[in-house]
């Protein structure tokens, strides 16, 4: 088995010359008339976390790196109880209000989606589901993935997460 070490790139006179320590071998390469080598910065990230959150729970209800929103799972509890409503539908409209108002934290909507995962605890609901979750979307419905999890979380049926990108 070969194994490398460490390689380090040095720019001399336009030409790029990479060095592998430990491969004894060295590559050079001239880029592209007008390219420019340079590390592009991180987008700016941020916690977004609803107001008057009450949870402690390791987690933020998002993150904002730039202009995409990485959602985290939601339940769809009912507020009153605490527990998951009689009827499935009601649960996924909670659930999916839930998303919609985390992305409203960041002035985003529904429609700013591009990927969703629903963990369901029992496929059988996958038409429920699919009656609410249609109308939450004005324009074509994003990527989606619809996966039979097993049990959730405090008896949930559905828990769903997602990542939106904000339209210039």
């Amino acid at each position: 088995m070969r194994t490398f070490g460490i390689v380090a790139a040095v720019v001399v006179a336009g030409l790029v010359l990479f060095a592998g320590a430990g491969a004894g071998a060295f590559w050079l390469f001239r880029p592209a008339p007008g390219a420019v080598l340079a590390a592009q910065a991180l987008p700016e990230r941020r916690a977004i976390n609803l107001p008057g959150r009450t949870t402690q729970a390791p987690f933020s209800d998002a993150i904002l790196a730039g202009d995409t929103l990485y959602l985290s799972g939601r339940l769809g509890m009912d507020p009153e109880t605490g527990y998951p409503p009689a009827e499935p539908q009601q649960e996924a409209r909670n659930v999916l209000d839930q998303i919609r108002s985390v992305l409203e934290e960041t002035g985003m909507t529904m429609d700013d989606l591009v990927s969703v995962q629903v963990f369901c605890a029992d496929v059988a609901h996958y038409a429920d589901f699919n009656a609410v979750y249609t109308s939450y979307f004005t324009t074509d419905p994003p990527a989606r993935a619809f996966v039979g999890s097993g049990a959730l979380l405090r008896g949930a049926r559905f828990e769903v997460m997602g990542v939106a990108v904000r339209q210039p």
